[in-house]
Order: C-alpha cells, then structure tokens, then sequence
C-alpha cells in the first residue's frame, strides 16, 4: 500500500513540468519585489500593504487556477471550448452597461468591472477562451478538408467570423491595446494553420500597406480627420505624439513615457540597485514596471528577464513537442503570441520604441485580471504534459501486466 501511494506521488510529479512552474515563480518573485519598490517609493507605508497583499492573493488564486485547468485532458477543453468562449463573449457585453464608471472617466475604457475595491477586466478571460475555440475550429476544418487555396480561404473566413464579434465589442469598449492581443493570437494561428503561402503571402503584403497607411493617418492632418470621425479619441492621437517625438511634450500626455525612458536610462548596466528609485513614473506599479526593472537592475537586470521570458516560452515549445497533440499544438501557439505580444509591447512602450498601450507584463505587473488570465494559459500548457505523460504511464502499465 505504501509503495503504491510512493508509486502515484512519483507518477504526479513526473507529470508535472517543474521547469514551467520555476520560470513562473522566478517571475512572480521579481513581479512582487518590484511592486514593492514602485509602491513603496510612491505610496505611504499602509499603501505598500495594501497593494502587495491583493497581489499576492491573486498570484495564489492563479496557481489555483492552474492546477484545475490542469484536470482537463485535450477532450474535455475541446468540449468546453465552444463554452468559455460564449461565456467570455457574453462578459464582453455586459461590460458595456456595467462598466467601472470611475475607471471610465480615468482611462478613457468601459472594460473593467468593479464591486467595491474588487475590479476585473472580462478581456482577459476571454483570450485563453478565444484561443481553445480558434484552435478547435483550425483542428475540425483541416481534419475534414484537404489543403487547397479554396479550402484556406474558408478556414481563414471562418476564424475571421469567430475574431470578428470580439473586436467589435473590444471597439465598443474603446480598448484599442487588447485588441492587438487578439490580432497577434490570430496571425500566429494563421502561420502555423498550414495554409499555402500563396494566401499568407498577398495577406501579409497587405498588412504592410495598411500598416504604412495607418502611419499615414495617424501622422497627417487629413487622416487625424477621418480617425476622429471613426470614432478615435484624442487621448490616442496624443500618445502617438508622445511616442514620436517623446522629448516634444514632457509635462503632459508624454510625461508618463519620458519618466520611464528617463528611468531605464539611469539604471545603465548594472542599475541603480534594488529599491533605489530616483527618478518618478506615474503608475509604474501596473503598465510601466518595466521601468523599475531598468532602472534597479540596468540593462544586465533587463536582459535576465528578457531570458526568463524565453526560457519559458522554450519549455512550452519543448512541451508541445513532446505531447504531439495537433489540438494542443495550436493552444500552445495561442499562449505563446498572447505572452511574447505582452511581453514586446509592455518592454517596447516602456523604452520608447512602441506606443503606450496599457499591455502589462506578463506575471509581473500587478493586477489580477490579466495575471489570472495568463495563470490560464500556463493551466493549458501545464495539461499537455500531465495528460500526456498520464496516457504514457497507463500504456506502460498495461505493457507489464
């Protein structure tokens, strides 16, 4: 009896990718420390509690939510996706009647919920939920059809109609930022759908242009006019500018960004050392915690993190290699753009080379909407290999016997 229960505790722990879970919890650790230095040097003692407590709690609750999403083999998240991914459309639309006022009147978005001091953001439940259903329609569609450009064409028409509804309501929120999450999830689905490159290819070319023409428009006077009657508020043209000439506007809409360029510059290489802040960033505690990080650690604490980010993504590569499940291979790609996209945008805007777009770091910024929902999709990675290794052991089992 005992070697049975030594037999099943050895058998969960092989199943389980400690690899993954370190990484997570290294980020975790600096997310924590960091909040810690931005809060600590911007806030009163009392705030300091108050804001690293909720953090903390969430991180516990991410960690729960990991562990159940981890009991779902490939079956029942094929079941349930059709599932999340109404109920993640439906919190899209209550949102829009009830929205966070206050959180409204400060950034300009109707895309938080709030009860008291709690607040979720709805979106961010609704990416892992949005990557089971395109991963479900991808697997039937290239099951049941061979690959010929008609065929392509279909699949890419029928992703486009289940991304559609989620980018119309992201719209109604005014939340441009999340919207781009959702496009980078997309394109990635595409590159790895196996669709002929005679598609990819016009598409991508294509992209291009209306990348150079919404440059255009949003540089020129002409086509700031047309934004503007399309519904683009001026907050957004103002963060343009801030990104395009950062030094032109330092007091106003481009103070937050040059403070946090100003910050990641005076960490240097090594930094400034942990909890040493001289220089102030509005709001760095959430968006720009990548600015504490360059500035405590300089551009050896930077690169460290940039590494964990991509020791991550390695291992969830290595475990989707290792799963050959078509289904999960296509969750797995839908993780990985979710987390790269945060990862580049929040480190890009933080420096100056992107745009602010209130994208946060994954497992570092604080908040608990967006943490849960990349606690999801580490719960997704994390089913590959419990299941996987499940069938592995079950099969040999029966070998013996």
């Amino acid at each position: 009896m005992v070697q049975n229960n030594e037999s099943d505790s050895n058998d969960r722990d092989n199943r389980i990718d400690w690899g993954i879970i370190f990484s997570v919890m290294l980020l975790a650790v600096i997310g924590i420390a960091s909040i810690y230095v931005a809060v600590s040097h911007d806030n009163n003692s009392a705030s300091v509690v108050s804001k690293l407590v909720p953090q903390i709690l969430w991180y516990a609750i991410g960690a729960v939510a990991i562990v159940v999403i981890m009991q779902f083999d490939s079956e029942q998240l094929w079941r349930l996706a059709p599932l999340a991914y109404w109920f993640g459309i439906a919190l899209l639309v209550l949102v829009l009647f009830f929205y966070s006022r206050a959180y409204a009147a400060q950034t300009g978005a109707k895309n938080w919920f709030a009860i008291g001091p709690f607040t979720f953001q709805p979106s961010e439940v609704m990416k892992p939920a949005y990557i089971l259903m395109l991963a479900k329609i991808t697997v039937q569609h290239n099951d049941q059809m061979p690959h010929t450009p008609k065929n392509d064409i279909l699949l890419l028409w029928q992703m486009i109609l289940w991304t559609l509804p989620i980018v119309i309501l992201m719209k109604l929120q005014n939340d441009f930022g999340t919207i781009l999450v959702f496009v980078a999830i997309f394109v990635g689905f595409m590159i790895v759908s196996e669709m002929s490159w005679k598609i990819l290819g016009p598409l991508f070319g294509a992209g291009a242009l209306v990348g150079i023409f919404t440059l255009w428009l949003v540089t020129s006077t002409p086509g700031r006019n047309l934004l503007t009657h399309l519904g683009f508020q001026l907050y957004q043209f103002q963060r343009i500018d801030s990104w395009l000439n950062p030094s032109a506007d330092t007091t106003n809409q481009g103070y937050q960004l040059w403070q946090s360029i100003k910050a990641v510059g005076s960490g240097g290489i090594t930094g400034t050392g942990f909890n040493v802040s001289k220089v102030y960033v509005p709001v760095r505690e959430s968006d720009m915690i990548f600015s504490v990080i360059g500035e405590n650690f300089g551009f050896i604490g930077g690169c460290i993190l940039i590494f964990i980010y991509f020791l991550l993504i390695y291992q969830m590569i290595h475990v989707t290699f290792e799963t050959r499940n078509v289904f999960y291979a296509y969750i797995s790609t839908g993780v990985i753009m979710m987390i790269l996209f945060h990862v580049f945008e929040n480190i890009g805007m933080s420096i100056g080379l992107l745009p602010l777009t209130g994208i946060p770091l994954p497992f570092i910024s604080q908040g608990g909407s967006s943490l849960i929902g990349n606690m999801m999709g580490i719960g997704l990675i994390m089913s590959m290999q419990y299941h996987n290794r499940s069938y592995m052991f079950s099969r040999r089992s029966k070998n013996f016997s």
